[in-house]
């Protein structure tokens, strides 16, 4: 997989440093060990390489993928064409349909075509290990999405970061508020979607404010 130049040269120092090298090191002991690992290898930066750091308008951040088998394909809260939509996912798309005039609720759970937009669906961890969720949140993982959220917070003129639950809003400490529109809300899973995810209207304050900053919008149909 090719990135983009700017996030050709993140990868590149983040592999450089130590965090990164033990990172590694762990997840090649627990592959050794017969873990099975999401999403394929060649699928782990897949959310980096739609578009370049200044070229993003939508931050999405999810915890960590999928854990079931040809779910994770490397973009937050997406599943391979083909795989049942996963709840947080279909309550997504419920939201969507309250928030954006004509959208039509998709039968697949691909959302790559937000990616091609410019919306950077990421999860704060990368890998996981099948069937045991947040089995690699603590392996060094947070270290380097952690740099990328700076990364654009820092060199982007402005986008528009979609904060959910408690998990992704600890990242707003690594935003510039000032240059940036934050929306936070609650998780969309089945147990927090109704303490206000719903009626959110993160969808259309996002396109609002990419509007208002001269920039084109989303089309959220998928």
């Amino acid at each position: 997989m090719s990135l983009p130049q700017h996030w050709q040269r993140f990868l590149s120092e983040q592999q450089q440093q130590a965090y990164y090298s033990s990172l590694q090191a762990k997840l090649a002991e627990r592959a050794q060990l017969g873990a099975i690992i999401y999403p394929p290898s060649e699928q782990l930066f897949n959310a980096f390489q739609y578009v370049d750091i200044e070229q993003t308008k939508v931050v999405i951040l999810g915890q960590d993928p999928y854990h079931g088998a040809n779910q994770a394909h490397g973009l937050a809260f997406s599943v391979n064409k083909g795989v049942k939509v996963p709840p947080s996912l279909v309550n997504i798309y419920k939201e969507l349909a309250q928030d954006v005039d004509d959208f039509v609720v998709p039968e697949h759970g691909d959302l790559s075509a937000w990616a091609q937009q410019g919306v950077l669906l990421l999860n704060t961890t990368l890998t996981v290990e099948q069937a045991n969720a947040n089995a690699h949140a603590k392996l060094g993982w947070q270290q380097f999405t952690d740099n990328a959220i700076k990364a654009v917070s820092e060199r982007n003129s402005g986008c528009v970061f979609i904060l959910w639950g408690s998990h992704a809003q600890k990242k707003t400490k690594l935003i510039d508020g000032d240059k940036h529109c934050i929306l936070a809300g609650p998780h969309p899973s089945p147990l927090s979607a109704y303490r206000g995810f719903f009626g959110c209207q993160h969808f259309s304050r996002a396109n609002q404010w990419l509007a208002n900053q001269g920039k084109s919008v989303i089309d959220w149909q998928v």
